[in-house]
């Protein structure tokens, strides 16, 4: 069998660095073979200025919004912003799915093997169903009201049908799919219930705690969502005052030895970390925290509390969130904005947010997120500006 051999100025295996004396072998399939040293390579190995590394994993974003790109204006805040999206998101069907398309190759093209994305309907299914990329597709619910819960869950469920009845044609594990809440203050008390009873040891990923206004909602009953309540037609918030932030009120819906992560974090507290790790113990299969480091530059111009993440153990994520909130769909775009922003970040860490860690919350691992014999991650190769593109 022929052999594919790589080598770099450094190989960085999903876990740590190795130096320039050490040699990837694949196979032609892209499947890893072992890692040893240049000496018992032998011929044919293929050289790189850089750093390889295995694919990278997107952990979150809405590919069906790729046609909002430049539509709405940055550093609005997350409720304009909220609005924006709600009043933007519908355009002509041959638009948005080109711009699908173009966000889909744009990934590839970058080395993302994975994708945690959001859908809210199933526009996406024509391109990922050509796609290289390992799609888990997250069929997102918002539901206000309690008296509509089970209405809307039906309806969810007929777009996971869609993709489940897609997965049938597809290779194995080409999709992974299943229902999840939008946010705190958009899922009801009922709605959280249905979503949690339809995902016992499933992926359920939730927007949290990106504006204050959430916690005051839960917190009080107050503050800026009121406005957003009234712009949506409701005179008043449908969501009950628990005195507890928005994480601490919500995460305790679910129970089921799901594995949960928990996306953007922008204004989560020391205290929020502890407790949904704690709750995750007892309760989950395992907790994540995507951080969407330029999205939140995009809305609220505010990097998430990352340090305390760190310092708390977290396991840490990267997602690009969409178009309408980002400049690129880039998985090294985001590692070089939390890079200048906390440059005592150790590239080799950021990198591991980017690859294992992010095939372990996709439940990936088996296959994707580092270069392990047997697996097939592809490889990334990263420059010195950390400037990336596939390789395979």
């Amino acid at each position: 069998m022929n052999y594919r051999k790589f080598q770099a100025d450094k190989i960085f295996t999903g876990f740590e660095f190795l130096d320039p004396g050490h040699v990837l072998i694949m196979d032609q399939d892209g499947k890893v073979m072992e890692v040893v040293a240049e000496m018992d390579a032998g011929e044919g190995i293929e050289r790189y200025k850089g750093i390889l590394c295995p694919g990278f994993i997107n952990a979150h974003c809405h590919l069906e919004l790729s046609h909002l790109k430049n539509a709405i204006p940055p550093h609005t805040g997350l409720i304009p912003f909220l609005l924006d999206v709600v009043t933007k998101r519908e355009h002509d069907e041959a638009l948005i799915l080109d711009s699908i398309e173009k966000a889909e190759k744009e990934m590839a093209l970058e080395g993302i093997v994975a994708v945690g994305d959001i859908c809210n309907t199933n526009i996406t299914l024509q391109t990922k169903r050509k796609s290289k990329i390992k799609w888990n597709n997250f069929i997102e619910v918002l539901g206000m009201r309690d008296e509509k819960a089970e209405a809307n869950l039906l309806q969810y469920e007929g777009v996971l049908k869609a993709f489940t009845d897609a997965a049938v044609n597809l290779e194995a594990d080409a999709f992974k799919s299943s229902l999840v809440p939008h946010a705190p203050y958009s899922i009801s008390n009922k709605t959280f219930e249905g979503i949690n009873n339809r995902t016992s040891h499933s992926i359920v990923s939730m927007h949290s705690q990106e504006n204050p206004a959430e916690d005051e909602l839960y917190r009080k009953g107050t503050g800026d969502f009121i406005h957003f309540f009234n712009k949506l037609g409701l005179a008043e918030s449908p969501f009950p005052v628990t005195g507890k932030s928005s994480l601490q009120s919500c995460l305790p819906h679910f129970n089921k030895k799901q594995r949960v992560i928990l996306v953007h974090n922008t204004f989560t507290s020391a205290e929020d970390i502890v407790f949904a790790l704690d709750h995750a113990k007892e309760h989950l299969s395992g907790i994540h925290f995507c951080i969407c480091a330029n999205a939140n530059c995009y809305i609220e111009n505010r990097m998430p509390p990352i340090d305390l993440l760190i310092k708390n153990k977290a396991e840490i994520i990267l997602g690009t969130d969409s178009y309408s909130s980002n400049w690129q769909l880039s998985i090294a775009s985001e590692i070089r904005t939390i890079r200048k922003a906390l440059p005592e970040i150790p590239l080799q860490l950021l990198l591991q947010w980017a690859t294992i860690n992010g095939a372990r919350a996709l439940e990936r691992e088996d296959e994707l997120g580092s270069f392990e014999t047997g697996k097939k991650p592809g490889i990334v190769l990263l420059d010195n500006a950390l400037q990336a593109r596939k390789i395979i």
